[in-house]
C-alpha cells in the first residue's frame, strides 16, 4: 500500500492542477470529471423516474389519469430532470449563471440564424406532450402522405411506424402546422368506403344482397343498433353502375387500412361470381356512317444502294 502512495499523490495532484480559468474558478481534470458524472447521474435518474412514472399504467387500477397522461408526465418531468442536472453540473465547473442572459442573446440571434426549426420542433413537442389530440398507439393521416401508428413521441421528433413495419421520423412542427388525421381519436369506430362496379342491366337489389353478404363474411365489419353496413349507387359510369359497400370497422381495422380493402374487394368478388353478376371490361361503341372506304397504300421507294 506504500508503494502505491505516491503514485496515489501523484495522480491526486494532475487532477488538481489547473488547466486555465473559468470566471474565477480554475478549471482541472477534477472539475471536468465531477462535471460529466453529474450528467450521468441526471441521465439515470431521468430515465429512472419516467419509467416508474410509466410504470403506474400497470398498476393504476382506476386511476383518474389516463395512459396518456402518464406518458406525458414521464417525459416531461424526464426533460426537467435534464434541465437540472445540466445546471448543476455547469454550475459545479464554476459558470457564472449570471452570464446566462448573455447566452440567452446568443440562442436569440442563433434561432434567428437557422436553429428557428429545432426551437419549433421543441416547443412542438412540449404542445403534443400536453394536450390529448396525440398519443402513443393512434394510427394517423399526415398532409405529407405518412400514415402509420404513434410508436414515440419525443422532445423534437415522433417516431411513425408504417404497416410495412418501417419507421419514419417526423418533425413535431408538422403535428402542428399541418393537417393530421388521427382514426383513432374519440369514437372506436370508423366507416370504409368499398367501391366497386357492375355491368348495366344488372339487378340492383341482387347487387345489395352480394354486398351485404360480402360484409357479413369479413371479420373486420362491426354492426349494432347504430352502425350497419350499407351498398349505395354512387354514380352511373362509363362502361358500369358503381356501387359502394358502406362498413364500420374498428380499431383492428381502422389500423389495417390496406388489409382491409382487400379482405372486402376479396368478399365482393366472390358473392358477385356466385350471384352471376357480371363485372364489366371497359367498353366503347364505335359508330360506322355508310359510304366508301378508301385507303391508299404509299409505298416508298427503296433505298439505293451505294
Amino acid at each position: 500500500m506504500q508503494d502505491l502512495e505516491p503514485f496515489l499523490n501523484a495522480a491526486w495532484q494532475l487532477l488538481q492542477t489547473p488547466w486555465f480559468t473559468l470566471g474565477d474558478t480554475p478549471l482541472n481534470a477534477q472539475r471536468v470529471l465531477g462535471f460529466f458524472l453529474i450528467l450521468l447521474l441526471s441521465w439515470w435518474v431521468a430515465i429512472a423516474v419516467e419509467r416508474s412514472i410509466q410504470g403506474l399504467t400497470r398498476r393504476r387500477q382506476g386511476a383518474h389519469m389516463s395512459e396518456h397522461g402518464i406518458y406525458a408526465l414521464g417525459r416531461i418531468v424526464r426533460y426537467l430532470i435534464w434541465i437540472v442536472g445540466s445546471v448543476l453540473g455547469l454550475h459545479f465547473i464554476g459558470f457564472d449563471m449570471a452570464s446566462l442572459t448573455l447566452m440567452g442573446g446568443a440562442l436569440g440571434v442563433g434561432i434567428g440564424f437557422g436553429l428557428q426549426n429545432i426551437f419549433s420542433n421543441l416547443i412542438s413537442g412540449v404542445i403534443i406532450l400536453l394536450e390529448k389530440t396525440l398519443k402513443v398507439g393512434d394510427f394517423v393521416d399526415l398532409q405529407s402522405g405518412v400514415m402509420g401508428r404513434v410508436a414515440e413521441i419525443n422532445m423534437r421528433y415522433t417516431r411513425i411506424t408504417s404497416n410495412d413495419a418501417v419507421d419514419i421520423i417526423v418533425p413535431n412542427s408538422e403535428f402542428i402546422n399541418g393537417r393530421v388525421v388521427n382514426w383513432t381519436y374519440g369514437e372506436q369506430l370508423r366507416r370504409v368506403h368499398i367501391p366497386f362496379g357492375v355491368a348495366y342491366g344488372t339487378d340492383k337489389d341482387k347487387v345489395r344482397k352480394a354486398g351485404l353478404a360480402a360484409a357479413a363474411a369479413v371479420a373486420f365489419t362491426n354492426e349494432d343498433e347504430r352502425h350497419h353496413a350499407d351498398v349505395w349507387l354512387t354514380s352511373l359510369g362509363d362502361s358500369s353502375l358503381n356501387f359502394e359497400l358502406v362498413v364500420w370497422v374498428g380499431i383492428e381495422g381502422v389500423r389495417a387500412p390496406g388489409r382491409v380493402q382487400a379482405a372486402y374487394l376479396w368478399e365482393i368478388e366472390s358473392q358477385l361470381r356466385l350471384a352471376g353478376i357480371e363485372i364489366p371490361f371497359p367498353q366503347r361503341d364505335l359508330h360506322m356512317r355508310s359510304g366508301k372506304l378508301q385507303v391508299e397504300l404509299l409505298s416508298k421507294p427503296a433505298a439505293k444502294s451505294d
